[in-house]
């Protein structure tokens, strides 16, 4: 193994941190991450790179002081949640920039990733809600068309990194799956929602189904099953929230 320097510290996530040493990237977990979870996050940025999305290359997988840590090429860029808050004149600009980034990425295949759909149901199970709940959840998600298009599960600003010419990397790969676009929108506007920024929220819906053609009904649907997905994650401050939108009303 390598000998990395991690004097430099450029992200701070729950129970992780990311390191950057010369040209690389090192995202270190805390000991409660399993073997498995780290594996898999390397095997979906792999997977996701050889697609030919613009996403960091894994260098390795390797132990750290005793803690699994992933070494990715490093982008020299900024994150474009900063640009976003830095540049409000322009907000117009990077939102067309980055639904623009997710419409290609789910344009992309990547037939050996985890399906949505098996996720979505582990979750709905695992969650805190009733019973009946449960219930009409795993009901509405049956009737879901099946899709196979790259799903990042985490799009948000704070996970694309856009260099000085422009371009942009996706990064965070730790939730992707393949399955129904619309899910994967309906997650980043719940994201939004979450951050307590219901303006953008709806913009990005907006801008979302006018690009895709898509109808917003149809993302609205998956809203109440993404929304217990993130239910299991047990943060306090967002349960009232999110059971809200468990409930499996039409949005309509």
């Amino acid at each position: 193994m390598a000998d990395y320097s991690l004097d430099r510290v450029i992200g701070l996530r729950p129970n992780k941190v990311v390191y950057r040493s010369e040209d690389k990237a090192i995202k270190v977990f805390d000991e409660n991450y399993s073997q498995s979870e780290v594996l898999n996050e390397a095997l979906n940025q792999s997977r996701v790179y050889e697609s030919g999305l613009p996403v960091p290359k894994v260098i390795e997988v390797c132990k750290i002081d005793g803690k699994w840590a992933i070494v990715s090429e490093y982008i020299d860029g900024k994150p474009l949640s900063r640009l976003m808050h830095d540049n409000p004149e322009k907000l117009d600009e990077y939102l067309n920039l980055f639904v623009d980034l997710q419409l290609k990425m789910h344009e992309k295949k990547a037939p050996k990733l985890n399906k949505l759909k098996d996720k979505m149901k582990e979750k709905i199970s695992a969650s805190p809600l009733s019973a009946t709940t449960r219930y009409e959840l795993h009901t509405r998600l049956d009737s879901m068309p099946k899709h196979n298009k790259i799903c990042h599960g985490d799009f948000n600003p704070s996970n694309i990194i856009i260099q000085d010419d422009g371009k942009a990397y996706i990064i965070d790969w730790s939730h992707a799956t393949q399955g129904n676009a619309s899910a994967d929108a309906s997650r980043t506007y719940l994201l939004f929602c979450l951050e307590g920024n219901e303006a953008l929220a709806n913009k990005y819906l907006d801008l979302f189904c006018k690009k895709s053609d898509t109808a917003k009904q149809y993302v609205q649907k998956w809203m109440p099953i993404v929304a217990a997905s993130q239910l299991v994650k047990g943060n306090p401050e967002e349960k009232e929230f999110l059971t809200r939108w468990t409930d499996v009303v039409d949005y309509e």
